[in-house]
Order: structure tokens, then C-alpha cells, then sequence
């Protein structure tokens, strides 16, 4: 324990003068201790001011310290969910080890909740009050009470003894209290330096002074005052030892993957708080062992601690050892299995890549690059701005002081070229509209600068400038339509997100801005580039398309008539040089655009399309008439004369009402001959039968148009009544007519679009919409609905799996993108019931279907990230089932869970409870190696909420084994803690290196680990300070191998 100066009051004499003043306690009267409304439930309530409530526990301190220590011990019991208090006789004749002993017993084991897991709104501050109250305490007490060496003694003794206790709630809240209490000594010790320093050049510069001028008196002051602050110092260091050795060593890698956490996430802070104590080797290497965490939120701590030192660019000498050792593992963690922790990995990249350009290797880099086509847009961002920052932040110097210059001379050039041969680079083609939006956050401006792209496609190259190839203007044409729609529409590729938001005005104003700007450039340009590529059928496909975002009203506006006609002729003459189906459909839809009543150029472009129609209609009709007078041997330049001219009326017609043309009557007599000679081409025909086919639907449109409209709102309500009707006749049944309905209708869709539809089309958007309408209607009670839920998953996932692809198991099943429609219910499962459906899900999932990531896996794989609910297995239990002493594994038996309802058993039968097969991460975002398991309890495990035969619950519970009574010494810095993961069958840090000791000892290889003292380092300008005190840990206490179950050298 920290030693006691003489005559101060020791931990070991704490039980004297209990007794004066123990009638009262904060003002609150106290019967033997155990009325005690006090600390806890001012921390609780959180409406004080958090000093003041400090400030009261001071002054009860002063009067009699050891009431004052009782309300504060009482405090951290009662925050811990103990319903024991502790009196003021425990307080004068128990040691803390019998204290937490005794509390231990009064705990309620059968309730899960304890103050810091407690949900509601009286909990939801609960953990910032009582973090914040812990700070408070300690920066008020920092000039006098804690170097009394005993308010901070038995503190921090009592900390340590519960964070070592078997129940959770104790060791969870002591864990926490002991980390926030051990950065608010830091930043004591900060200051203390501060101080230290500022005493030091005052003292140099009295000294300095002539011997007439110097104040002796002055600089006997100065003496004492930095003596004193070098005796506070080493206090500090001596408490920080204690909490570090005592708790931190042993919490870090504890059982709970929450506790792990709040260890990480403190040393980050005290790290980059105080970097010339803390940031070295012997504290960097826990962080990059616990990278290798099984758990998310623990993997996830490490990066954003990480982040904070890499962000000071004065931190990088103190962290190349540790970025040589931990680089790769940094690089692997991109493709971590949670996508937070993936993210959080990139930006750290980011980050290093931004300190400096020769830590990351090539091969690193590219691991990154790719991720900018991943369908996660929080990676797909993330991955964007590293490439951002790799490739395109070498700004020359000069352009930043030279005259801005437009066009293809502007700075923006040669980063747009660099983004065409990183997209070609690629080789993902069909992805531009992903590589765009990755990069549209950080590098909106260079994407934005279209005047640059058109100069770089219509302007002659620059004297010494090397000119795009055909290849890059391709693929140059198709990022300037990617940065078109995305400005113009604001939401992200389908696929990649989740349904259009809502706009914030600054957005809006945006928005508008720069779909003005682009209709003014391309206004004008589009015609010559129209001209420039029109016999190029992939360029002039992705050109016509951009007249689809334009704001219309500007050609009026913006005096551009003469533009618009220039753009109509090059559509007219474009359509008389193709017969490219994309092509042609194109103009087709460019027209639809522009042929909008609500803008006054509507006259303009429905004359300039009736002309066009008019002429093509008249050509087929005469090529026609010769084409069939030819009778049974057909010349075949007029074969495709009338096949060419019919494609184009067949794709007008497609977004256009002909029916004023009567095609039906030539279409006709066409598909008539064929029938009688039986010698018609076969493509004459199938363009003829679609040609039909839309003059029908044209005609059924307008019939169908009047009576639609007086049966709907009528029908609606019918259906509504019949929905609600059923519900409360039998929610199950009505959920399984629901899923059925919608499983109807894709089926529909299928028989009608074939299995490789677009899952953009409209019929697809259409069901999906509807099931969106059927989850809204069962409300937000998911209790009443639970049963209801589930199992209309169960139903929906045997049917994505139903039919298997005649193609072989690489291909996905025929119903696979029903789970697209079936994500629209995974909100309103319950989280455990999310865990459940999953592993139900697995079950049909093959281990090649798990490694899948083409575009035909999207609705598997969105479908599974809509089920990943996260959390610990063990976030509802109580008591921990390991020994922190013994060598066994503590069990319990199972307790039958009251207060929650039961599901059938819908998912499993019995003897397929436990056989969901382990699925390996794909590689498309991998993750930390996982093993097997642990055999849960049954309380704990994911199944615990479903009803659980006692056969079952004696297969699941391990035979209770007596167990010997631990009895602890006394609360003691000096222990050595043997914490809950020391006797662990599994440790918890999985083979936190590698899992061979060689790669442990190279990893090792450098690092300077024998230095696990705190000390504090000297100040800047004093000499030589005094010899720190002995430290009261054996060294042979963290070095050994029970730290991570492997040697360290």
C-alpha cells in the first residue's frame, strides 16, 4: 500500500474516530449508516451542479474525514447496483476484502440491471454524472486532501479490491471509477510539471541576477515551493502506479469486452493528455495487443485512442516503433468484419499516411484503394479520403500563388486525369458512380469542375501535353455523368444507400446552385461534344443522359434557344447514325426530358420530335411497302433498312405516346406476311412484336387512366379495415398473408422479368415499397408484434432459399433478392430476436455464399447487416462465471427467465438448437480470427429469451462443483492482482499476436518494455531531480506470462 508519512492517519488506523460526528453525513441524518440518500442519489438525479456537491463532501470531510469516507464508500457500492450498505462498525472493524465479501452476499443476483446498464431516461445520464463526479472530486481535492495519504489510500484500495470481484456490476463500475480517477490524476500531474517548470525558471532567473539584486528570501521560496511540488509529484506518481498496476493490468483484459474497453479508451486519453509520461513503448503496446480483441467495441477503442496521437503530427518520433510493429495489423483491421471498426481503421490510416508518405508501403495503399467500390459508404468514404490524400494533396507550391487559370490549364487538371487512370487502374468500369461518391465529401471541388472536364474532351492539348486516349475519354465521359447525377440528385448509387433523406437547406441551396451551374456549361457544350463523339455509341449513351438533370428553365432564362436547337439537331442526326438499342433509347429519354409541358421550351422540342417521328414513320412505311413486294426472297440491304428504321420507332415509342402514327396497322400487315411465308428475319420480328406490344400498352394506359382514379381511394380503405380486421384476429396468421402476398408478387415479377432483373426496375422498387407500407402497420410495440415477426422472417428466409440456381452453388438461389424485400421488417425485431433470425439465416448459407460480394449478393448481404444487432452474450449477466482465484470454471444453474414472453419454437428443432454453422468472414471485409465459441450459460446465450426444456438446460448447465471459500487479505497496493482472466479456459485477447511465440518475440524485437513504472519525466529546465520512491510492484507481476498466455521474450 502507499506508504504513510508520520503523523498523518495511515489505511490502517481508518477505524479511529468513526465514532464523533457519525450522527450526520452531508447534512443527512444516519442511524448506524443505513439511512444514506447522500452521494448516489445527487449523482443519480444529476440536477445539482457537480461542484457544489463535491464542495459538500469536502467540508464533511474536514469536519470528520472517516464519515465523510463511509458516505463516499457507500457511494461507489450503491453505484455499483448493492442494495447493501456498509455501517460504521464494518467501516472501524473490517478490512475492505471483508467489506466486498460481505456486499458481495447482499447482492441481487436475480436481477441483470445494475446503474450503468440500466436503461430509461432517470439512467440515461447516469454514467457522465458519475464519471464527471469523479473528476470533480479530484481536481477539487488536488492542492490539499489527496496528499493526505488517506482519502486517496483507501479510495483507491477499495477500487482495486472490487474491480477484482466476481461480479460484474462491481468490477465494471469499479473499473470505470478507477480509469476516470486515474486521468484526473493525470492531469494533476500535469499541471504539477507545468508548475514545476514555471518554478524552475523563476529560481534560474532570481539566481541569474547580479548578488546586489538578487532577493535570497525570494529564492528560498522558490526552493521550497519546487521541493513541495516534487513531493506532490511523487505522491501522484506513486497513486497512479497503484491504479495502473492494480487495476488497469489486470482489467484490460477482462472478461467483459465493455470493461476491456473503458481501459483502452483511457490510456488513449492519458497518452495523448500527457504524452512525455505516458507516451512510450510500455504503454503503447497494450493498444496494439488489444487490436487483436474478439470484440468490436474493444478493436474499435484501440483505433480512435490511436487516432488522437496520430492526429498531433509532434507525437510521430514517439510512435514509429510502434506504427513498424503494429502497421500490418492497422492494414488488416480495414477489412474488419464490423464496419465501424473498418472505418475507424482507414481514417487511422489516413492519419499516418498524413504524418508521413514513407510508413505505408504500396501494397498497403492498395489495400485501401479498393475499398471505394465497397457498398458500405461510411468504408467507401473513409477509403475516399485516403485515396484522396495519397493521390491527389501534392499540390505544387506555385499554384497556389499563381492567378487561378480555367480549363484544362486550371490545377484541377491534372488531379481529374489522375482520377481517370486510377479508375482505369481499377478495372471496375461499371462502378464510376462508387468511386465518385467515395470521393464526393472530400474532393467535391475538383469533381465539381466541369468547365475543366469539357476543356480537357473538346480543347486541343497544351504544347508538351500529353492528349487523353480514346480509352480515357471513355471513361472521362463517364465520371462527368457520375458528378452530374450525384450533384443533381444528393443521395449515393443504388446499392449503397438507404433511401433518400431529407435535404438540410444549406443542401437544398447547394442543390440548386449546382444544377444551375451545370446547365449552363453543358447547355452549351453538350452539342460540340455530341458532334465530337457521335459515332461512338458508349460516349454518345452517357452523353444524352445528362440532359436528364438539367434545370430546363434556364434555356429560357439564360437566353440558350439557340443552344437547345443545336442539341436537337445532334439528337436527330445521332438517332439517323445509330441503331445501337442503348443509343437510341437514350435520345429516347433525353426528348421524355426535355418534352416538359411545365417549361416554355416544350413547343420547341415536341415540334423538333414530330418532325423527327414524322420522317421515320414515313421511311418505315415506304421501306415497308417495297420490303413486302418483294415477296419470298427479300434483298437484304432492305431487310436492314426496315429492321434499323423500326428499332428507332420501336425505342421512341417505349417513352412516347405514337398511337396518332397508327403503327399497329404496318406492324401488322409486317408480323401478318411473316406468318404466310414463314422466311420473315427474326430480329424484323421481335422488334415488330415489341413495337405492337407498346401500342397496346399505350392504349391500356388511357383506358385504364379514367376509372383507376374513381376506384382507388375507396379500395384503399377497404383494404386497410380488412388488414386491421385480421391483425386482431390472429397477428401470426396475418403476418404469414402478408409475407405470402409479397412473396406472390415477386414471384410475378420473376415469371414476367426472367431471374437476372434489375433491382432498380420499377416492379422490383414497387414490392419493395409495399413491404415497407406492411412493416409500418405493426406499429412500434415490439412486444405485441414479436411472435408475429418472427415469424414472417422465418417464412421469408425459406423462401429466398427455395430454389437453388440450375447454374451450381456459385450462382445465388432464384429468390435471394426477396431478402432485399424482407430487410424492410428487420427493424422491428427485437435485438435478441435479431441474433436468432440470424443464425437461423445461416443455416441455409453455404460457406461459398459467405465469401460472395458481386453485385447478385447485395440483398444477402444488406439483409445480414440489417440483423447484426452487437453487444456482448454476456451484457445481461451479473455475476462472472470465472474464478478469479480458483482454476475452474463457475457455473449456476439456470434460472427460468421471468417477464419476458416466449417464442415458439419456430427457428430449430432441439437436436439443431446448436449446429448453426460457423460462418468464416468473407473477404470482402474480414475480420480478426474467430474460434469456436464459448459454451454459454443458458441465461446468457442468445437463445435465452426462447422457452428451454430442462432437458435442454441440463445438456447446456455445467454440474456445480463446490467451490473454496476465498478469503482475501487486506485491501493492499503491494498484491499482486490475479485478475478475472488469469484462470480463464479461453483468454479473451484472441492469440493476440500471431499465435507462434517466434512472431510474438520479433514483434517484441526493439521495444523497450521493462520500463512499467509511471515516471513522471523530469522537468524541462530543472537538473537532475531526486531518486523517484521504490516502486511497490514486483516488475515479475506484468512481465511474466499470464499477461497474454504467451512468453514475451
Amino acid at each position: 500500500m502507499l506508504q504513510a508519512k508520520k503523523g498523518k492517519k495511515g489505511p490502517g488506523e481508518k477505524g479511529k474516530g468513526v465514532g464523533k460526528g457519525a450522527g450526520r453525513m452531508n447534512g443527512h441524518h444516519q442511524e448506524n449508516g443505513m439511512e444514506n440518500v447522500m452521494l448516489f442519489e445527487v449523482v443519480r438525479l444529476g440536477k445539482s451542479a457537480m461542484q457544489s456537491v463535491v464542495d459538500d463532501w469536502i467540508e464533511s470531510y474536514k469536519y470528520d474525514r472517516d464519515v465523510a469516507l463511509l458516505d463516499l464508500i457507500n457511494f461507489f457500492i450503491q453505484c455499483s447496483g448493492c442494495k447493501g450498505v456498509v455501517t460504521g462498525e464494518m467501516f472501524r472493524n473490517m478490512q475492505n476484502s471483508e467489506i466486498i465479501r460481505k456486499m458481495t452476499e447482499e447482492f441481487d443476483e436475480d436481477s441483470g440491471d445494475y446503474p450503468l446498464t440500466m436503461a430509461g431516461p432517470q439512467w440515461k445520464k447516469f454514467k457522465s454524472s458519475f464519471c464527471e463526479f469523479i473528476g470533480v472530486l479530484v481536481r477539487q481535492c488536488q492542492y490539499s486532501i489527496i496528499y493526505d495519504e488517506y482519502m486517496m489510500d483507501t479510495v483507491i484500495s477499495l477500487l482495486t479490491g472490487l474491480s477484482d470481484s466476481q461480479v460484474r456490476a462491481f468490477r465494471h463500475t469499479s473499473t470505470l471509477a478507477a480509469m476516470k480517477l486515474m486521468t484526473a490524476l493525470v492531469n494533476v500531474a500535469l499541471n504539477l510539471s507545468i508548475n514545476m517548470d514555471n518554478t524552475q525558471r523563476q529560481y534560474e532567473a532570481e539566481r541569474n541576477k547580479m548578488i546586489g539584486k538578487r532577493a535570497n528570501d525570494r529564492l528560498e521560496l522558490l526552493l521550497q515551493k519546487r521541493k513541495e511540488l516534487q513531493e506532490n509529484q511523487d505522491e501522484i506518481e506513486n497513486m497512479m502506479n497503484a491504479i495502473f498496476k492494480g487495476v488497469f493490468v489486470h482489467r484490460y483484459r477482462d472478461a467483459i469486452a465493455e470493461i476491456r474497453a473503458i481501459c483502452i479508451e483511457e490510456i488513449g486519453v492519458w497518452m495523448k493528455m500527457y504524452s512525455d509520461a505516458f507516451l512510450n513503448d510500455s504503454y503503447l503496446k497494450y493498444v496494439g495487443w488489444t487490436m487483436h480483441d474478439k470484440q468490436g467495441e474493444v478493436r474499435l477503442k484501440c483505433l480512435t485512442a490511436l487516432q488522437g496521437l496520430y492526429y498531433n503530427r509532434e507525437l510521430n518520433a514517439k510512435l514509429e516503433l510502434f506504427t513498424s510493429r503494429f502497421k500490418d495489423r492497422i492494414v488488416s483491421m480495414t477489412l474488419d468484419k464490423e464496419y465501424d471498426v473498418a472505418v475507424q481503421a482507414i481514417k487511422l490510416l489516413t492519419l499516418v499516411l498524413h504524418s508521413s508518405d514513407e510508413v505505408l508501403t504500396a501494397e498497403d495503399c492498395e489495400s485501401v484503394y479498393h475499398l471505394v467500390y465497397s457498398a458500405h459508404r461510411p468504408v467507401a468514404v473513409a477509403a475516399g479520403e485516403f485515396l484522396f490524400k495519397k493521390l491527389f494533396s501534392h499540390r505544387d507550391p506555385e499554384d497556389d500563388s499563381m492567378p487561378k487559370r480555367r480549363g484544362r490549364q486550371s490545377v484541377n487538371a491534372n488531379l481529374i486525369k489522375t482520377t481517370v487512370f486510377f479508375f482505369l487502374e481499377s478495372e471496375l468500369h461499371e462502378h464510376a458512380a462508387y468511386l465518385v461518391d467515395s470521393m464526393w465529401d472530400c474532393a467535391g471541388e475538383i469533381l465539381k469542375d466541369w468547365e475543366c472536364m469539357i476543356s480537357l474532351l473538346l480543347d486541343e492539348p497544351l504544347p508538351g501535353e500529353e492528349a487523353l486516349t480514346d480509352r480515357q475519354e471513355t471513361a472521362l465521359i463517364e465520371i462527368v455523368l457520375c458528378t452530374i447525377r450525384q450533384a443533381a440528385e444528393c443521395h449515393p448509387p443504388v446499392g449503397r444507400g438507404t433511401g433518400k433523406r431529407v435535404l438540410t437547406a444549406k443542401e437544398k441551396k447547394t442543390q440548386l446552385d449546382d444544377r444551375t451551374r451545370m446547365t449552363e456549361l453543358f447547355a452549351i457544350s453538350l452539342p460540340a461534344l455530341l458532334a465530337k463523339y457521335s459515332v461512338d455509341a458508349e460516349k454518345v449513351t452517357n452523353l444524352l443522359q445528362l440532359p436528364q438533370f438539367f434545370d430546363l428553365e434556364i434555356y429560357t432564362t439564360g437566353r440558350l434557344e439557340k443552344h437547345l436547337d443545336s442539341l436537337l439537331r445532334q439528337i436527330r442526326e445521332i438517332v439517323e447514325k445509330h441503331t445501337d438499342t442503348d443509343v437510341l433509347e437514350a435520345c429516347s429519354k433525353t426528348y421524355h426530358s426535355l418534352c416538359n409541358e411545365e417549361f416554355t421550351i416544350f413547343n420547341r422540342v415536341d415540334i423538333a420530335r414530330s418532325q423527327l417521328l414524322d420522317e421515320q414513320v414515313d421511311k418505315f412505311n415506304r421501306l415497308l411497302e417495297d420490303f413486302l413486294q418483294e415477296g419470298e426472297d427479300p434483298d437484304e440491304d432492305d431487310a436492314y433498312q426496315v429492321l434499323s428504321t423500326l428499332k428507332r420507332i420501336t425505342a421512341f415509342h417505349n417513352a412516347h405516346d405514337l398511337s396518332k402514327w397508327d403503327l399497329f396497322t404496318s406492324n401488322y400487315k409486317l408480323l401478318n406476311t411473316g406468318i404466310e411465308n414463314g422466311d420473315m428475319p427474326e430480329q424484323i420480328v421481335i422488334h415488330a412484336l415489341q413495337c405492337t406490344h407498346y401500342v397496346i400498352l399505350w392504349s391500356l394506359a388511357k383506358v385504364s387512366e379514367g376509372t383507376s382514379k374513381k376506384y382507388y381511394n375507396d379500395y384503399g380503405d377497404i383494404i386497410k379495415e380488412t388488414m386491421s380486421k385480421t391483425r386482431q384476429i390472429d397477428k401470426i396468421q396475418c403476418a404469414k398473408t402478408l409475407i405470402l402476398s409479397l412473396q406472390q408478387l415477386f414471384n410475378e415479377m420473376l415469371s414476367d422479368l426472367g431471374p437476372s432483373f434489375d433491382r432498380s426496375s420499377s416492379a422490383f422498387c414497387g414490392i419493395k415499397e409495399l413491404a415497407r407500407r406492411f412493416s409500418l402497420t405493426f406499429g412500434l410495440d415490439q412486444l405485441k408484434t414479436r411472435e408475429a415477426i418472427a415469424m414472417l422472417h422465418k417464412d421469408g428466409i425459406e423462401f429466398a432459399f427455395k430454389e437453388p440456381n440450375p447454374q451450381g452453388e456459385g450462382h445465388p438461389p432464384l429468390n435471394l433478392a426477396f431478402l432485399d424485400i424482407l430487410s424492410e421488417f428487420s427493424s422491428k425485431l427485437m435485438r435478441q430476436d435479431k441474433r436468432t433470425v440470424h443464425m437461423y439465416l445461416e443455416r441455409f448459407m453455404t460457406f461459398q455464399m459467405a465469401l460472395q460480394r458481386e453485385d447478385c449478393w447485395l440483398p444477402l448481404i444488406s439483409y445480414r447487416n440489417s440483423l447484426q444487432a452487437g453487444g456482448d452474450d454476456d451484457t445481461m449477466s451479473v455475476v462472472s462465471g470465472i474464478s478469479s482465484r480458483g482454476s475452474s470454471v463457475r457455473s449456476k444453474k439456470a434460472k427460468p427467465a421471468t417477464g419476458k414472453r416466449k417464442l415458439p419454437e419456430v427457428w430449430m428443432s432441439r437436436e439443431q438448437s446448436m449446429q448453426t454453422p460457423i460462418m468464416m468472414p468473407s473477404p470482402h471485409l474480414t475480420s480478426t480470427i474467430m474460434r469456436e465459441p464459448k459454451r454459454l450459460r443458458p441465461e446468457e446465450s442468445y437463445m435465452g429469451v426462447y422457452t428451454m426444456t430442462p432437458d435442454q438446460q441440463q445438456q447446456h448447465t455445467h454440474p456445480q462443483t463446490p467451490q473454496p471459500q476465498h478469503h482475501q487479505t487486506p485491501m493492499d497496493y503491494n498484491r499482486r492482482g490475479t485478475g478475472l482472466m488469469e484462470d480463464d479456459e479461453e483468454p479473451i485477447v484472441e492469440d493476440v499476436m500471431m499465435s507462434s511465440e517466434g512472431r510474438i518475440e520479433d514483434l517484441n524485437e526493439g521495444m523497450d518494455f521493462d520500463t512499467m513504472d509511471i515516471d513522471l519525466p523530469p522537468s524541462k529546465n530543472r537538473r537532475e531531480r531526486s531518486e523517484l520512491k521504490p516502486d511497490f510492484f514486483d516488475p515479475a507481476s506484468i512481465m511474466d506470462e499470464s499477461v497474454l498466455g504467451v512468453p514475451m521474450f
